[in-house]
């Protein structure tokens, strides 16, 4: 546990991105492949199976240190994070405890408890306690409350394990696809600088758009570049590879059965191929795309019945094609291999597989006209990729731009308020916004970005002398405060109080010159619902 503790320590402690991966470097280097692959899992957003709740943390610190509820409840008010406040409440053993290695702890003491009865979890957690030193016990702490955030992506760590092993970073994402075990052999294959069997199973990294900040005009000439419309629904790839049919969400995860008539599709495919594209809630006949809720429903279903397939039909809007017949085309240009993708869905003429149309314009300001026609259209703007492009991993800036239409905007009232999460876990950083339905004010969005450092020191100081109710970690606050967000779509929503849902909702500024009064109202928002 010592050698991750100081590595959680370091990248916790670190703000360069390079010093970060430094460190990760190192530490995968010289840590055992039973601990180095845990630490991997860890840092790629895995979470253990829960040991305690925070109830029980609680009550156990509290027994074995003779802290009282309400200085507990103080201490965690001041420090504003769970495992801070556990591990700081607790003494350091004496010296020359021996270390246990990560793995023994998660594999040996920690998965085994889980579930298990409350007397045998209580002493295997007091143990930790008694046994680690205060930043191994911090460590430790993160890892029952499921909030190990060091402002470190999967990105870096990938690009760390590049480094270190000479392992292109494309394979290596793509082998850390989808659900794998942390277990040394998963290391070692991740590692091999060969091609393996199992790499031919696994979707490709997706190439992802940056937003377009500058002038269009910068890009230089409009016939560079390829426009499309920028749909609202489910990035995916569609894999048919012989007799194997898969679809992949860009969030990792294998969508199998929940869009049947998808699959069925792709098995009238006239060759194997990978497809990308853009999966989305569309009736035949109408003009445009069914609202994002819409597709929600279909999400959540991983064996859809007759009526739901009725309600919500989906097609796939296919803009790329990675791999075709075994080869990999992710080197051509975007122009050779949408000319192939149109060539394979041609031959089928399938509706439920498409190509996703160009958009053409004869120069930028046609273009502009387009994107700021789009929320009529029932898409979010317009993407422009480079003909010339090749299909890049991740997220990198110059070949494809997202340029989205300008957000809609509310004026509400912020009535909760919740700590953030890893640096931000001891300021309230995440919002709850209202709006007014007749003399009451309604939950409409909840937000946590948008405003500048400044403004949110200023704003915890108030949430913190303002509070009214406490919720947990949440607290309800006076209703003073009046924030200008933006969002990019109004759906109606059953699950939601307000009977709406907004796309993405952000802090656009602080209205100061604004009192309660003069925030919006529900119906407002309620009209420019699809």
């Amino acid at each position: 546990m010592r050698r991750f503790a100081a590595l959680y320590t370091e990248l916790d402690r670190s703000t360069a991105t390079l010093d970060k991966r430094a460190a990760l470097v190192t530490y995968f280097r010289d840590a055992p492949p039973e601990d180095a692959v845990w630490a991997l899992w860890l840092l790629s957003g895995g979470k253990l199976a829960k040991i305690a709740n925070t109830r029980e943390l609680r009550e156990w610190l509290s027994q074995e240190t003779g802290t009282p509820e309400w200085l507990f409840d103080d201490c965690h008010a001041h420090v504003g994070d769970l495992a801070e406040t556990l591990t700081l409440l607790y003494d350091d053993p004496p010296k020359g405890v021996p270390d246990v290695p990560l793995h023994e702890w998660v594999e040996r003491r920690l998965l085994p408890i889980a579930g298990r009865d409350p007397a045998l979890r209580r002493e295997a957690v007091v143990n930790g306690w008694k046994s680690l030193c205060a930043d191994e016990r911090l460590a430790f702490n993160k890892l029952l409350t499921g909030a190990l955030r060091v402002g470190v992506s999967q990105r870096l760590v990938q690009q760390a394990l590049a480094e270190m092993s000479g392992v292109d970073i494309a394979r290596i994402a793509q082998r850390m696809l989808g659900d794998w075990k942390p277990t040394p052999r998963f290391l070692r294959d991740l590692l091999d600088p060969d091609e393996l069997p199992g790499d031919r199973e696994q979707p490709y990294p997706f190439f992802l758009a940056s937003p377009l900040e500058a002038e269009a005009e910068s890009l230089g000439p409009v016939e560079d570049w390829l426009l499309e419309w920028k749909w609202d629904g489910i990035r995916l790839q569609l894999i048919r590879r012989g007799a194997d049919i898969a679809l992949w969400s860009r969030g990792e995860e294998r969508l199998d059965g929940r869009f049947p008539e998808i699959e069925d599709a792709a098995t009238l495919l006239p060759r194997d191929c990978v497809i990308d594209g853009e999966l989305i809630g569309w009736r035949a006949g109408d003009e445009q795309p069914l609202p994002f809720t819409a597709l929600q429903t279909r999400i959540q279903r991983r064996k859809p019945g007759p009526k739901t397939l009725a309600d919500t039909p989906v097609v796939v809007l296919a803009y790329d094609l990675l791999e075709l017949e075994g080869r990999d085309l992710r080197e051509l240009p975007l122009e050779e291999r949408r000319a192939l993708l149109e060539e394979i869905l041609g031959e089928t003429n399938d509706p439920r597989v498409a190509p996703s149309p160009v958009v053409e314009a004869g120069d930028w300001t046609e273009a502009l006209a387009l994107r700021e026609a789009a929320r009529e259209r029932g898409v979010e703007g317009l993407m422009l990729k480079r003909r010339a492009s090749t299909y890049q991993v991740g997220r990198r800036r110059g070949d494809w731009w997202k340029w989205k239409i300008d957000p809609l905007n509310i004026d509400a009232v912020l009535i909760y308020a919740q700590a953030g999460h890893g640096r931000r876990s001891n300021l309230f950083t995440d919002y709850t916004f209202a709006l007014w339905d007749g003399d009451a004010l309604v939950p409409v969005a909840k937000a946590y970005s948008g405003l500048d450092d400044k403004e949110i020191l200023q704003l915890d100081r108030w949430i913190r002398a303002h509070t009214l109710e406490r919720f947990g970690p949440v607290r309800s606050v006076e209703a003073v405060h009046v924030f200008e967000l933006g969002f990019e779509a109004v759906n109606k929503s059953g699950r939601h109080k307000s009977g709406i849902a907004v796309r993405f909702p952000r802090i656009l500024r602080w209205r100061h010159d604004k009192t309660p009064r003069d925030a919006d109202r529900l119906d407002t928002l309620k009209a420019l619902a699809r």
